[in-house]
């Protein structure tokens, strides 16, 4: 998902490592811990040896977008080779289960502004089946063990089934603005101190945008 993600946003124009990590960090955020140069650095290294990205030298205007860094690494420009492009195509195209779990559909999501909307149906709706399927089983234990379960243990059961029947309701709203042509829309306030989020996320799962000040 990280050479994913990398190969995404080489996409839009060549990047420092130091960039990378920032924009990285910004998009992915939501879903997986901030981003160390000691998993990103590692992995571009995987993305030259298979041809998908190459080195570039440092610019003056690149320079002075970038914090002054000790290491001559901090330098290296990424660019996305055309063999890079391609990959990237097939795996934005991709909507199989990987693309259904927590980190996959997170990922994916990140880049729905570039990807099909046909691939977008049916990697929303196989998320849906995949929550439904948690909610189903939380469902099933709460329903069976409840009166074994310790106070604590029931109540993050009951939590884990509310954050899924969310989502559920979440996804159904995202596929309705699909199948009609919608797009989500972003709320006037979003970034403002008086805003309830701060980003350009999707609004969290079972509310509307209508519940917002």
């Amino acid at each position: 998902m990280l050479e994913f993600a990398i190969l995404g946003l080489l996409q839009e124009s060549p990047m420092h490592g130091y960039e990378l990590r920032k924009e990285l960090t910004a998009k992915l955020g939501a879903i997986r811990a901030a981003i160390s140069y000691g998993s990103l650095y590692p992995t571009l290294r995987r993305l030259q040896a298979a041809g998908w990205i190459t080195e570039a030298a440092e610019t003056p205007a690149t320079a002075e977008e970038v914090p002054a860094l000790t290491s001559r690494r901090g330098r290296v420009v990424y660019k996305i080779t055309a063999e890079g492009k391609e990959r990237f195509a097939q795996l934005i195209a991709q909507a199989g289960p990987e693309t259904y779990d927590d980190t996959g559909f997170g990922v994916h999501f990140a880049f729905f502004a570039r990807t099909d909307q046909a691939t977008r149906l049916r990697i929303l709706e196989g998320r849906r089946r995949k929550i439904e399927e948690r909610r189903e089983g939380l469902r099933d234990v709460l329903g069976r063990a409840a009166e074994r379960l310790d106070a604590y243990t029931l109540e993050l059961q009951r939590h884990g089934l509310d954050a899924c029947e969310r989502e559920v309701r979440w996804l159904e709203e995202l596929i309705a603005n699909e199948r009609s042509g919608r797009a989500p829309t972003v709320p006037n306030n979003i970034g403002t101190a008086g805003g309830r989020r701060e980003d350009n996320s999707p609004p969290p799962p079972g509310e509307t945008r209508n519940e917002r000040p």
